[in-house]
């Protein structure tokens, strides 16, 4: 879904865009997060927030290129209860992005590495891969990810007893 360069860049041509729902069922909100993502938005986020005369409301944000603003709002308007969109212009800095496999007693997992001017300095298991480990043996979900990242520093499970 994500058609940006896997190299480190600056990406100058985003807009962030959001706006405050005080009166949406909740049921409504995975659904307009999906037909965003569906429609190209990078992020789609909610906050709760309070509105005036103190209503509990939720504040929509979503990240997207210049060129899909347009189809954003489309959704926004019909399919939420807004009456407004606030737009910003944005710049976003994006890391360098490595996928690297990493081998467990249970399958490989991907790994997905950020770079900052060619460092390492964010690195993660792919949850769609752990996910997967985890439901076809039966094991908690954590315990995958802490197996990945053992592995992944070197260290094993039979080194402890060395």
């Amino acid at each position: 879904m994500n058609n940006h360069p896997a190299y480190e860049h600056e990406d100058s041509g985003m807009i962030k865009m959001e706006v405050n729902l005080d009166d949406i069922p909740g049921e409504w909100l995975g659904y307009v997060m999906d037909l965003l993502f569906e429609e190209g938005a990078n992020d789609v986020f909610y906050t709760p927030i309070y509105m005036k005369k103190n209503r509990p409301g939720t504040m929509l944000q979503l990240l997207c290129a210049r060129e899909k603003a347009d189809a954003m709002k489309d959704i926004l308007f019909r399919e939420t209860t807004t009456l407004g969109i606030r737009y910003y212009p944005l710049t976003v800095h994006r890391l360098e992005r490595v996928f690297e496999k990493v081998q467990t007693e249970w399958g490989p997992v991907t790994v997905k590495k950020g770079l900052y001017n060619g460092e390492v300095v964010q690195w993660a298991p792919e949850y769609e891969d752990c996910k997967q480990i985890a439901n076809s043996i039966g094991i908690p979900l954590k315990q995958v990810y802490d197996r990945v990242r053992m592995e992944q520093n070197g260290y094993r499970e039979r080194d402890k007893n060395l």
